[in-house]
């Protein structure tokens, strides 16, 4: 195999070599690998090793394959090693004497063994071929590691089936055994089977926790839905693929399938509660907080008397079509006092009213939001002024010290008091000092005294 290898290396015809070894060395060669003068590159540093750790789904069936593979590495001069879908090594277990001469061939943490970044290996063409594959010693591109055979098998998402990384036994090719191939498939088979009893768990919880809100849409097509698409519980069954091609957002969407849908996350990294758009009908979510110290809210059908914090980020979220940032809404609701962790609790509560039409990121409102003091200072400019005071029983939330508010409810108060001077009509003056709000006007009383000369 080292003749044949030197033979095809320098571009010859190697004979007695597998076929599929032969295209790993073409492809090897293709991606410029110099077989003698090259070691895998470390990509990442201990730091952004632990970071990918904790995120990778494989680290929730690493120690479970430390324990299974123990007999296995307890013995002199083996190996084995966990990868990401990329080929960059993030765990790997052995005695501490294999693990120090492995780091001579940067078999390391955070270093890269695809093929693209170290030729034919274990790791690098089990990737490439996806499925389980051995490497024995010189069948390796690179000559630093043809002491070494190296056995690799992929493991996948059980859900989606997308390829999450690989398990490799690495030992001594002097001590290489026929059955590894075998038992590194095993090894890969049930990591997968924990993978998706964890999943099937998870999914479990999820249901048991947002059952509820799929309760409430009895008689609509609704589903429960993972960030990544998994569909939970549909209902009626079927009405949606058991998986969505596409990660989801919040809003009135259009899936892949055709179907249009209206998509409500229910936690920060998901679910969603979706519901098939032809179903949800009243979409106007209407507001009224005029002269109210709690604003009543009609949507879907029901009316709702607010509480006060509710009234207070309803009437900011509404004066505000685009959204506010977290900080930003904070802010306007309760200052520069107020704590990130008392807002998101109050929009949690809120989101129970809501549903999706409450979104994130930037918080703001869906579909078609009406406001009576939104209605009121578009008609300033237009309407009459006895038809203004008409429409005006008194200030914006009076009673409420949110900034968002005070600022909102001062403005709109003098917009329309402005206008009333300048139009100058005598009975729609005295109409205003006869309100709570317009008591003791020392402006309009001028303009009273002038216009009655």
């Amino acid at each position: 195999m080292a003749r044949s290898r030197e033979i095809a290396l320098s571009g010859g015809d190697a004979r007695g070599v597998r076929e599929t070894i032969r295209d790993s060395w073409q492809r090897s060669r293709r991606h410029g690998i110099r077989p003698d003068r090259h070691l895998p590159p470390i990509e990442l540093h201990d730091d952004l090793v632990g970071d990918l750790r904790r995120e990778h789904p494989l680290a929730r069936v690493w120690p479970m394959l430390c324990d299974t593979m123990r007999s296995v590495t307890s013995e002199p001069g083996n190996l084995i090693f966990a990868s990401d879908a990329d080929g960059r090594l993030l765990w790997m277990d052995g005695s501490n004497t294999d693990l120090r001469r492995a780091e001579r061939v940067n078999l390391v943490l955070g270093a890269r063994w695809s093929e693209e970044a170290a030729g034919t290996s274990g790791v690098g063409t089990a990737l490439a071929l996806r499925r389980p594959f051995q490497v024995q010693g010189a069948e390796h591109y690179l000559s630093a590691v043809t002491a070494y055979t190296c056995t690799a098998a992929p493991i996948r998402d059980p859900m989606t089936g997308a390829s999450l990384g690989t398990i490799d036994l690495t030992h001594a090719t002097k001590h290489s055994d026929a059955m590894v191939l075998s038992l590194m498939t095993t090894v890969a088979r049930l990591a997968e089977a924990e993978l998706r009893t964890v999943a099937l768990q998870q999914q479990a919880r999820t249901h048991a926790r947002y059952g509820e809100r799929l309760s409430r849409r009895s008689g609509t097509h609704s589903a429960l839905v993972t960030a990544d698409g998994q569909v939970v519980h549909a209902a009626p069954h079927g009405w949606l693929p058991a998986r969505l091609p596409a990660a989801l957002d919040e809003g009135q969407l259009v899936l892949p399938t055709g179907q249009a849908v209206i998509a409500e996350r229910l936690a920060p990294g998901g679910p969603f509660l979706l519901v098939a758009h032809e179903a949800d009908v009243d979409q106007v979510l209407s507001l009224e907080a005029l002269g109210r110290d709690r604003a009543r809210l009609r949507v879907a059908g029901m009316t709702h008397e607010l509480g006060g914090r509710h009234s207070e980020l309803l009437t900011v979220l509404a004066a505000n079509p685009g959204g506010l940032g977290a900080g930003e809404l904070r802010r306007e609701v309760y200052g520069d006092a107020g704590k990130a962790v008392t807002l998101r609790a109050e929009l949690a509560r809120l989101r129970s009213v809501l549903g999706h039409r409450l979104v994130s990121e930037p918080y703001r409102l869906t579909g078609q939001v009406t406001a009576d003091f939104l209605d009121l200072d578009a008609a300033v400019v237009r309407d009459a002024p006895s038809a203004l005071l008409d429409r005006y029983p008194g200030p914006l939330l009076p009673r409420s010290a949110a900034p968002g508010v005070v600022m909102l409810r001062a403005r709109l108060h003098e917009r329309l008091r402005a206008r009333l001077l300048a139009a100058g009509d005598v009975d729609t003056l005295l109409r205003w000092l006869n309100t709570r709000h317009g008591r003791a006007d020392a402006e309009v009383i001028r303009s009273l005294d002038r216009l009655h000369g």
